[in-house]
């Protein structure tokens, strides 16, 4: 009786096959977000490129469900641009993009940094040093031969920025912030292979005047942090830039 008991238990508790099956589902959609999502950002899938769900799957290795699933989700962030005629495509840059992105990235900049400099408290300060401390020991370029960006700045990178924001004490800022700065990922990219300029010393200036509570240069600095990489693209694109090129 006991054992029958015991059985019976083992059995509610397994999880169903259709319910196993969806989370299979939702696991392998999620792989292949953020695959998707890696690739476009850096550039390795080109803007206005067709994604194919059949295409997609095999390029990824996984079912055309949870493909359409990542898609849907990469649309919803404004990443893949869909239409029934053409399908699923990566979403377009362009000139006026930028520069509307950097305009939008450089007033909210301005607003969170202004309020984390005159808020932030000792664990917004430890945040910005240990973020700053990693983002430094990760080099930009895999190459400077033929300029090539190294992926694995790029999370450190996102890192530093967000702990700056974080001392602004309002969640909805920062995460605007970053969503803003996903999609500003393209360019910069597409910035670091156009010309290699050393930027560097502009996170430290940053985290110096940040911490000394120099509040005007904080902002001031910040805001031509965002704005240079549009200034990048803008005056230099040529070749494989030219979607921005100025008229």
């Amino acid at each position: 009786m006991k054992r029958s008991r015991l059985r019976r238990v083992a059995q509610d508790d397994a999880p169903s096959p259709s319910r196993a099956g969806q989370n299979v589902v939702r696991t392998a959609a999620g792989l292949a977000y953020a695959r998707l999502r890696a690739d476009i950002l850096q550039g390795t899938l080109a803007p206005d490129e067709k994604l194919r769900v059949n295409d997609v799957s095999e390029r990824y290795r996984c079912g055309p469900i949870p493909v359409r699933e990542a898609l849907n989700r990469l649309a919803a962030e404004g990443l893949v641009a869909y239409s029934e005629q053409r399908g699923f495509a990566v979403a377009p840059i362009g000139r006026a993009d930028l520069i509307d992105l950097t305009k939008a990235r450089s007033l909210l900049v301005e607003v969170a940094m202004r309020e984390a400099v005159l808020h932030g408290d000792a664990a917004w300060e430890e945040r910005v040093l240990v973020s700053y401390h990693r983002l430094s020991k990760v080099p930009r370029y895999l190459s400077l031969d033929a300029p090539t960006p190294n992926p694995a700045y790029d999370p450190p990178h996102r890192e530093f920025h967000s702990a700056l924001l974080s001392g602004c004490g309002s969640q909805w800022l920062v995460s605007l912030c970053e969503r803003l700065f996903d999609h500003m990922e393209r360019y910069r990219n597409l910035s670091r292979r156009i010309a290699v300029v050393p930027r560097e010393d502009e996170h430290k200036e940053i985290v110096d005047a940040a911490l000394a509570r120099r509040l005007d240069e904080t902002v001031a600095l910040s805001k031509r942090h965002v704005e240079l990489t549009a200034t990048i693209i803008l005056e230099r694109a040529t070749g494989d830039a030219k979607a921005v090129r100025p008229e």
